[in-house]
């Protein structure tokens, strides 16, 4: 017996080392580039999101970032080809609020909550009401009035079917009684031109996305869907103050992995991106585009989720909002 236990303290020694050798062996994260999927054409908020993070985390990471755009099918191409990615952390999502609105209208080949891993939000913005300047209304009221004397002939662009600015035109429309027709685009960017071309009057719009072509006079500024007035956009009015109390409408951006990656490379992604929005650089930044810093924990994120999902079930149901194919 006392022969034996030498041997195995020294078999238990031998598998220590050998055990130590592979954990050094593994390679730290990152070690090579990392892929930002984002689910819409270039030109939109969440693809310049994708690109902000890209390029501040390139640096505090030491490897490259850089964005993959998949747009189509509402979000879903994008969405289900990070599902399917492998779940190491070289795959990431931007996304927005629209990946939980999505699935309440179409059936998706994921689970929008439970096929994802929540890293961390980046940002939060209300929606502007813009105009085509040719439509003949300078106010909200003015506005209403027009599309309930014009019904079925007015058309709102969106940047796709169960897109939050979808869900804040068709919220518009229920609360106004008014009846503007949809039109989807693949990405805001497409409907943007098109509103300011004239082919749709009406647009709900991040600031990120509409802030120039206010500022430059190729759209109209109507109402804002806050509480309070945006600081760079302080002469267009709330919509409580323009006549149409409790509209509000609220997006954020944020950014998903597979689910299954490591709760290390999740919490060292949330960590980076936490410390990147407290930077006073792009506190700054954001501050000008109309967005604030949206910081939250990965459980946080992953319960935000799950509670927007089941709160537009409630008003895709409410407001009978059905997909024309």
């Amino acid at each position: 017996m006392k022969r034996v236990m030498p041997a195995l303290q020294g078999l238990a020694a031998a598998i220590t080392i050998m055990f130590s050798f592979v954990v050094f062996a593994q390679p730290i994260y990152p070690n090579k580039p990392i892929r930002i999927i984002s689910p819409y054409a270039p030109g939109g908020s969440v693809t310049a999101m994708a690109r902000l993070v890209s390029q501040k985390l390139s640096d505090s990471l030491g490897q490259q970032l850089f964005v993959d755009n998949r747009p189509g099918g509402n979000t879903v191409i994008g969405a289900d080809a990070l599902a399917k990615s492998a779940p190491d952390g070289y795959t990431i999502m931007a996304m927005a609020l629209d990946h939980v609105i999505v699935p309440n209208l179409v059936s998706t080949p994921y689970d929008a909550v439970r096929d994802f891993a929540a890293v961390a939000t980046l940002a939060s913005s209300e929606y502007v009401l813009v105009l085509n300047p040719k439509v003949p209304a300078s106010t909200l009221q003015e506005f209403i009035a027009l599309a309930r004397a014009r019904p079925g002939q007015l058309n709102f662009g969106t940047s796709g079917n169960g897109s939050g600015i979808h869900m804040a035109a068709e919220l518009f429309n229920l609360l106004t009684g008014v009846k503007i027709q949809h039109i989807a685009y693949k990405g805001s960017g497409q409907a943007l031109t098109d509103l300011m071309g004239g082919q749709v009057q009406m647009m709900f719009t991040s600031p990120v996305n509409g802030i120039p072509h206010i500022k430059s006079g190729r759209l109209k500024a109507i109402a804002y869907a806050s509480e309070t007035r945006s600081p760079v956009l302080s002469q267009v009015p709330t919509f409580a103050e323009a006549g149409l109390a409790g509209f509000e409408m609220k997006t954020w951006y944020g950014i998903l992995a597979p689910a299954g990656t490591p709760r290390e490379i999740i919490s060292k992604l949330a960590t980076e991106i936490t410390k990147m929005l407290n930077t006073s650089d792009l506190k700054e930044q954001l501050a000008s585009q109309g967005v604030e810093p949206f910081i939250s924990t990965p459980e946080q994120f992953a319960a935000l989720m799950k509670a927007d999902m089941a709160k537009f079930a409630r008003v895709v149901k409410a407001a009978n909002i059905r997909i024309e194919n």
